[in-house]
């Protein structure tokens, strides 16, 4: 019995040894990965913004992303077997400097590279820099307004927005291009160019008016003397020229001025953007003193590089930020933007006003633009 028993046990035994030395015999092969092409192999495109295809030939599934988000995307994602348009969407370069980035596609364990090259802006002639004029250490001017021809500010240069509705910000004002019925709210006199908020025909009308050019960093300075006429709002600030969104595009407040709110002899320097903005109450700002800032000039200021933001009033740092490399939503600020004066009336910033004080006068004595060398 106990023989017979071993030999049932034997049979098995020999079985399973066959079985396992015919699987040794044939390994298991690894599946196969495929293969993948496109075409083109490399982009090239100037400063301008672009869309560009690259066709993708594979026999098996594949996906694809970009190195740097934040100025070029790819769609789709990702596709199967088979021949896919991949669409590449290339934001405006609106620096002086060439751009590298690259699209990269993988399949099974392996991945192909396509160099996306972008050139900068061609750079302007620089122009030898007015008597007087300081240039900041690194940089060269690279576009000035001295309002030395009295008249209007040229059509070539500057630009109206017109409107009420409040802006946003329940203002009183209804803003005009230069004059309303022949009243002048927009003028350069005594070298000076000035903006003005009057009442006429029951109606404050005033200026808003912004710079044709638009600049991706650089220092940005005006020298400036405000008003402090209960209501008025005057500031020195800069907007995506491809704007789209607010805040989520990004918003730069050189100087704001508003007694009802801020009192007087104090200016204010903010950022905008996704991650912080004054309607979550988390803008980046900060309010510093000025002395006499609606009797005489002072000069605002505002660095902005790649990595921060300063903020200067005659000279004195009082506002720093800094890229913190957390995306869009924190530094949409890699970007065209343009300069704005306006001079608003009354609203969330303005506070409470006081007609019988009005015309409120605010005074651009220059606006300067200097490049990194």
């Amino acid at each position: 019995m106990i023989a017979q028993l071993k030999k049932g046990l034997l049979f098995p035994a020999a079985v399973a040894a066959l079985l396992i030395t015919a699987c040794g015999s044939k390994p298991a092969q690894p599946a196969p990965e495929g293969s993948l092409g496109v075409n083109p192999a490399s982009l090239e495109t100037d400063e301008a913004a672009d869309v560009q295809i690259i066709t993708v030939t594979a026999d098996c599934d594949w996906g694809v992303a970009v190195s740097d988000k934040t100025w070029c995307s790819v769609s789709p994602s990702g596709g199967v077997a088979g021949t896919t348009p991949v669409t590449v969407k290339i934001a405006e370069n609106g620096t002086y400097e060439s751009r590298t980035n690259t699209i990269t596609f993988r399949y099974g364990t392996h991945k192909l590279e396509v160099p996306v090259v972008q050139t900068g802006r061609e750079a302007p002639v620089t122009p030898d820099p007015p008597s007087g004029v300081v240039v900041p250490e690194g940089y060269v001017l690279d576009w000035n307004e001295e309002f030395d021809t009295p008249g209007k500010p040229s059509v070539a240069d500057w630009w109206y927005e017109t409107g009420g509705g409040g802006w946003g910000n329940n203002e009183i004002q209804t803003y005009v291009a230069s004059a309303k019925d022949g009243h002048d709210l927009c003028y350069i006199k005594d070298g000076k160019m000035i903006l003005e908020a009057s009442k006429i025909g029951g109606t404050v009308y005033s200026i808003r008016i912004n710079t044709q050019r638009s600049w991706t960093y650089g220092w940005f300075e005006a020298r400036l003397k405000v008003s402090d006429v209960p209501g008025s709002w005057p500031a020195f600030w800069m907007m995506p020229k491809n704007f789209k969104t607010w805040p989520g595009d990004g918003e730069i407040d050189i100087m704001e001025y508003a007694i009802s709110t801020q009192g007087k002899n104090k200016s204010s320097s903010s950022i905008h953007c996704g991650a912080f903005n004054w309607p979550a109450g988390t803008q980046k700002t900060h309010v510093h003193p000025v002395n006499n800032a609606a009797s005489e000039f002072h000069v605002y200021a505002l660095e902005w590089t790649a990595d921060y933001m300063k903020f200067y009033v005659d000279g004195v740092l009082h506002l720093t930020f800094v890229n913190d490399g957390k995306g869009y939503s924190h530094w949409p600020f890699d970007n065209p933007f343009y300069l704005k004066f306006n001079l608003a009336y009354g609203g969330n910033m303005g506070g409470a006003t006081n007609d019988s004080q009005l015309p409120a006068l605010y005074e651009v004595d220059y606006v300067r633009v200097f490049r990194k060398k």
